[in-house]
């Protein structure tokens, strides 16, 4: 094993100094240490945010509810307060990866490596979250910007995740069976502004479905869902799945979500 520093700052403010000058967060480290172990990432030093109690929690205030960055998959799934306000949301993070995963991963983390095939990007941009950070606020349709990019800067930490509490919502996806990430996603949503659909495990991001979303818009049905197309040649295909597979799957996953909202 190569040689590394590692640090664990107690409050924000530190960890956001050891950020600016160059340290690499680590939040639940599924992703990290794993890249690490591959040889993949060779950072010279790791912050570990996990003693930052600032970053973890849940708060349900009129109309939203707000989730530290540092809140781990099991507790959001375990929250009364969302499973009460927004039982898509709890429901999403219950399905993330193994029980192991769920105990240390973050929705921080999961939001600053923007997976492609992440569950919790399209929970955020379905929703219309808000991503809080260190200097600012930033709205999801801004935030996500393709495969593994988002609008973070450079040493910018994200501390909470601000979700607006729709009237409905659900979220389902195909799993990919080895590593429990979505061979597609569909989150749905429907508030007070329109309908919302945010697909992930398909292209280069999470992104959203504007076809769908006129459709559910005009008639929240899953009949309505299943006369929109999927053009394949939006989507990646691999050994997994081809990019036509993954379109058809798109519908599949689509009025499912939309069952189960009105549910």
């Amino acid at each position: 094993m190569y040689t590394f520093t590692f640090e664990r700052p107690a409050a924000q403010a530190d960890a956001v100094k050891l950020a600016q000058a160059g340290g690499k967060l680590l939040a639940g480290g599924q992703t990290l240490l794993a890249s690490m172990k591959l040889r993949l990432a060779a950072p010279e030093q790791l912050v570990d945010l996990g003693a930052v109690k600032e970053l973890a929690g849940i708060r349900k205030d009129a109309g939203s509810v707000t989730i530290g960055a540092m809140t781990r998959h099991a507790d959001v799934a375990a929250s009364k307060d969302v499973q009460a306000a927004i039982p898509a949301l709890a429901q999403l993070a219950g399905g993330i990866g193994d029980k192991q995963v769920r105990a240390m991963g973050t929705i921080g983390g999961s939001l600053a490596n923007n997976d492609p095939a992440a569950d919790y990007p399209a929970g955020a941009l379905a929703l219309g979250a808000t991503i809080v950070t260190t200097g600012r606020e930033i709205a999801a349709d801004d935030y996500f910007q393709g495969l593994f990019a988002t609008a973070l800067e450079e040493g910018e930490l994200i501390t909470a995740v601000r979700f607006p509490v729709p009237k409905r919502a659900a979220y389902i996806k195909f799993r990919q069976p080895a590593s429990l990430f979505a061979l597609i996603g569909v989150f749905v949503a429907q508030t007070d502004a329109g309908v919302r659909v945010a697909v992930t495990g398909g292209g280069n991001g999470v992104f959203r479905h504007a076809g769908l979303e006129a459709a559910l818009g005009k008639s929240f049905t899953p009949e309505a869902a299943a006369g929109v197309a999927t053009d394949p040649t939006e989507l990646n295909g691999d050994l997994h799945g081809s990019a036509a597979y993954r379109a058809h799957l798109v519908g599949v996953m689509a009025q499912r979500a939309v069952a189960k909202a009105l549910a």
